[in-house]
C-alpha cells in the first residue's frame, strides 16, 4: 500500500467537496475511527459515497431526512469487504469530527485524519476491516509521525457527549494486536 500526493493508491478515489485547508503549521497528529451505515444497520450500496459528495437524495429513505443540507466527509471509508474509498487527501481538513476535543485541544478536524468503517456501534466489524485499518494506520504513522498508537482514538473519545462510534462492537484489543502495538 502506497501514498501518492496524500492519496492512498489502493483506494477508489471519490473526491468530496467537503474539505478545506488545515490551519497553517498544523501537524497531523491524531487518527479518529468512526462508523457509518446508510440507512442505519444496512450495508452496501452508494449512500455513504453520495452523502460525502453532497449527492444523497434525502427523500429516498425516511432516516435520511436529518441529513438534508449536511456537508460532511471523511478521509477514508473501509467497507464490510475491506474495499477502500478515499474522499479527501490526508493533508487536507476533512469534515468528520464536528465539535470535538482531544487532550484539551478543540477542533480535531484541524489536526486529525478520519477513517470510517462501514458498520454500527453494535454490529461486529469484519476481520478484513480490522486488517485494512491496521495496515493503513501503520502507513499513516510512518507518513505522519505525529500519529502514534496512543493517538488513534474513536469518535466517542473526542466527542463523548455527542458520539458513540465506533461503538461497543469495535474490539480495541484485537485492533491493537493487528496494529502491533
Amino acid at each position: 500500500m502506497l501514498l501518492s500526493n496524500h492519496w492512498l493508491s489502493a483506494a477508489n478515489c471519490i473526491p468530496s467537496p467537503n474539505f478545506n485547508e488545515r490551519p497553517e503549521g498544523t501537524e497531523i497528529s491524531l487518527l479518529v475511527i468512526h462508523n457509518i451505515s446508510l440507512p442505519l444497520g444496512e450495508f452496501g450500496g452508494d449512500y455513504i459515497e453520495q452523502l460525502f459528495t453532497n449527492c444523497l437524495d434525502c427523500n429516498i429513505h425516511p432516516s435520511f431526512q436529518d441529513l438534508h443540507g449536511l456537508e460532511v466527509s471523511s478521509h477514508l471509508l473501509i467497507d464490510r469487504q475491506g474495499q477502500l474509498s478515499q474522499f479527501v487527501p490526508f493533508n487536507r481538513r476533512a469534515w468528520h469530527a464536528g465539535e470535538s476535543n482531544f487532550c484539551g485541544i478543540q477542533n480535531c478536524n484541524d489536526f486529525s485524519i478520519g477513517i470510517e468503517l462501514e458498520g454500527t456501534d453494535d454490529s461486529p466489524y469484519t476481520d478484513v476491516q480490522y486488517q485494512q485499518l491496521a495496515s493503513i494506520c501503520r502507513l499513516l504513522m510512518q507518513t505522519y509521525p505525529g500519529i502514534s498508537p496512543q493517538r488513534i482514538v474513536g469518535h466517542c473519545d473526542i466527542a463523548p457527549d455527542r458520539k458513540t462510534d465506533p461503538g461497543i462492537a469495535f474490539n480495541w484489543t484485537y485492533f491493537r494486536g493487528q496494529l502491533g502495538s
